[in-house]
């Protein structure tokens, strides 16, 4: 009997790992590499209303301002529901969605604002994150948090939904496992 429960208790040690492995890596998958033409996102959301056009104008760039020029621009915003998406170059999880982001800032962006902030993050990572990545939108520079603490949650990514009226609608924390999911939310919650 003590000879079976050694080979016994090895395979149920095996298994463990073996599933605790596989846990481990089904975790929010990585987004497939493909080319984003901002150029052409830039075009398909040309007539968009005044303070849109605006954030599409500023596209692909991390502004500078903090806390303050952050809600500036939310304020101006009102009238439109906003999606603000905080991210890191550093966060796997944030590289995984940002496609999600490029393509629903580019199919909404005429009737929805999206906003990055960059939290957490040093300038030039984050810099030539966005050379490679691009989004039809600004990010704000918030290297101390100051505009994360405002979202909630302090994980990475961490997506905001506010109503026209600049009222938070929803929080999602977490990266979006689909692009289908980010979508389903705005729907839902804008």
């Amino acid at each position: 009997m003590r000879r079976l429960l050694i080979p016994l208790g090895a395979l149920a040690l095996v298994a463990l790992l073996v599933a605790g492995l596989t846990q481990a890596g089904s975790g929010t998958p990585a987004a497939k590499p493909r080319a984003f033409d901002l150029a052409k996102a830039r075009r398909s959301l040309s007539g968009a209303s005044a303070p849109l056009a605006s954030l599409h104008d500023e596209s692909a760039r991390i502004l500078p301002g903090g806390k303050r020029a952050f809600r500036r621009r939310l304020a101006a915003l009102k009238g439109h529901p906003v999606v603000v998406n905080k991210w890191a170059s550093w966060c796997n999880p944030c590289r995984s969605e940002f496609p999600y982001f490029q393509d629903q800032g580019t199919k909404e962006g005429k009737r929805v604002a999206f906003l990055g902030v960059n939290s957490s993050d040093s300038s030039e990572p984050a810099a030539r994150f966005l050379r490679a990545m691009p989004l039809p939108y600004p990010s704000y520079s918030d290297p101390r948090g100051e505009i994360a603490a405002l979202l909630g949650p302090s994980g990475f990514p961490v997506t905001a939904f506010y109503d026209e009226r600049g009222r938070l609608a929803y929080l999602h924390q977490g990266a979006y496992r689909t692009e289908a999911d980010l979508a389903a939310d705005i729907r839902r919650y804008l």
